[in-house]
């Protein structure tokens, strides 16, 4: 090789390439976000489950736990915790169906894609309503 020649390689590395990532200028589609929601949400179910076990245990236990549970589950902040988490685990069964049906090759296309994806956003939203406005 001359000297005066780069060699292919070397040329990729000379590309022009962004200096920092500006996240707040960045468009995701809907498709994007349920997916991000997707991971978001399993890892705070799985978080949680120490949390939601121990909850489990409590209402089980005895009377006088069950006594606990219900003084415990009656604090605005646990109730703003629970609500959060039945989002998370309505969000993320429905973008797992989604997913399947991806998986399926069904709604592949970008016109049912991002239908699906809104309707997984709406869907999992309604039914968080509906669930905390009865729970509350």
């Amino acid at each position: 090789m001359f000297e005066g020649e780069l060699h292919m390689s070397q040329l990729a590395l000379k590309k022009e390439r962004p200096k920092h990532l500006d996240l707040t200028k960045i468009r995701l589609p809907v498709p994007g976000i349920v997916s991000i929601l997707h991971r978001i949400s399993g890892a705070g179910l799985f978080l949680m489950l120490p949390l939601l076990i121990h909850l489990f245990d409590l209402s089980l236990a005895s009377a006088e736990s069950f006594e606990r549970f219900k003084a415990v589950v009656a604090s605005p902040l646990v109730k703003l915790i629970l609500l959060g988490l039945t989002w998370a685990y309505l969000h993320h069964f429905c973008a797992g169906i989604r997913y399947l049906f991806l998986d399926l090759n069904k709604g592949i296309e970008l016109k049912p894609a991002r239908a699906s994806a809104r309707a997984v956003l709406a869907v999992s939203l309604t039914l968080t309503v509906i669930l905390g406005v009865a729970l509350w």
